[in-house]
């Protein structure tokens, strides 16, 4: 037995249990409620994180003698019109490509016959380590996955009409909107906490989305003149894709990694030759990804890769693509309440 209380072991009072219980529960609710009404959720929760990342935008034409309201109404539409824009150099010769998917996909067949030798090899080694007897040939999967992922991708006209609307609605009462959240607490204190706050979520969010977008546009440009210089066809729209696509964070590199071999394997005679853009355009996205982008960012906006992937991975399976696209800024949301709500009194490290 022990000889004083000091020395007894921590014990778990049943009052903790429930309440952890309460809030797992109310956390499975949340997450449950996010996940079916995701028509209503996600363009509302898009509109606010965009629209706080706009804000900034608004507040400087304001201080021009442009009213709020109008400059919220220019601002989205600027952003409608270069996102068009963005789309048009896509569409077109996405559009050419899916009437001749059949051809294309005949043609890739041919071209991975060159891989029948080492796959028949493996094979070999299979059976003799006495592993199944299965693998034959490459075949290419069936394009049967092109319309749900179209529709998968495509949000509704409802979604997107709520989202503009709630888009310029936000950007134009925003001011008011932080004056009524912050003047709902009582106590200076709370209400200085959440005025820090605030304005430190949209700092970082407008910061997040200009160097984010300079970026991106620096990404599509060097990846059209890769693709140009390499001789691939469109160089324009895949530079445009690469922009858009990088706005996601590690799946859209690798899906425009894996566009680009696509592309470079039904363009060129050999196989050799249709790789070359894809590996440019790898070894471009590698020197991004870990020294022009944490150079431009900076230590404030830089996130653990690992808190990155997690949200990533919650999000994209809560909300697809846009819940992807929302990972970051939400955890970057999320850090800064947190750090306001929970700060930290423990030591900290001294630095290298």
């Amino acid at each position: 037995m022990p000889d004083s209380k000091a020395e007894l072991p921590p014990v778990i009072r049943r009052t903790e249990v429930v309440a952890f219980a309460l809030v797992a529960l109310l956390v499975i609710v949340v997450i449950v409620g996010l996940y079916l009404a995701k028509a209503f959720f996600l363009p509302i929760t898009m509109a606010f994180i965009v629209g706080t990342m706009l804000s900034p935008a608004a507040s400087f034409l304001e201080r021009y003698g442009i009213p709020r309201a109008v400059a919220a109404v220019l601002i989205v539409s600027a952003a409608t019109a270069g996102a068009v824009f963005m789309i048009g150099l896509i569409a077109s010769p996405v559009m050419e490509w899916s009437n001749k998917l059949p051809e294309l996909g005949l043609l890739l067949k041919e071209k991975m016959h060159a891989f029948d030798r080492p796959l028949a090899l493996w094979q070999q080694l299979q059976s003799m380590l006495g592993g199944p007897d299965t693998l034959t040939t490459f075949h290419l999967p069936k394009f049967d996955w092109v319309q749900p992922t179209l529709e998968f991708l495509s949000p509704t006209f409802a979604e997107f009409l709520l989202f503009i609307a709630t888009l310029i609605l936000f950007i134009a009462s925003w001011r008011e909107l932080r004056r009524a959240l912050i003047m709902n607490f009582g106590e200076r204190t709370a209400r200085l906490r959440t005025l820090r706050m605030l304005n430190e979520i949209e700092e970082h969010l407008g910061n997040y989305l200009l160097m984010v977008t300079m970026i991106n546009i620096g990404v599509g440009v060097v990846t059209g003149l890769i693709c140009a210089v390499t001789g691939m066809p469109n160089p324009a729209g895949l530079g445009a894709l690469a922009a858009i696509l990088n706005f996601i964070p590690i799946i859209g590199p690798v899906a425009m990694f894996a566009v680009l071999v696509v592309v470079g394997q039904v363009a060129f005679p050999s196989i050799g030759a249709g790789l070359l853009a894809p590996t440019l355009f790898a070894a471009m996205t590698f020197l991004e990804g870990h020294f022009l982008t944490p150079m431009i960012v900076g230590r404030r906006l830089a996130l653990n890769a690992l808190a990155v992937f997690i949200a990533l991975a919650f999000w994209t399976w809560l909300w697809g693509p846009m819940g992807a696209f929302l990972s970051s800024p939400l955890l970057i949301v999320a850090l800064i309440v947190k750090e306001h709500l929970m700060p930290s009194d423990l030591p900290q490290l001294p630095e290298d």
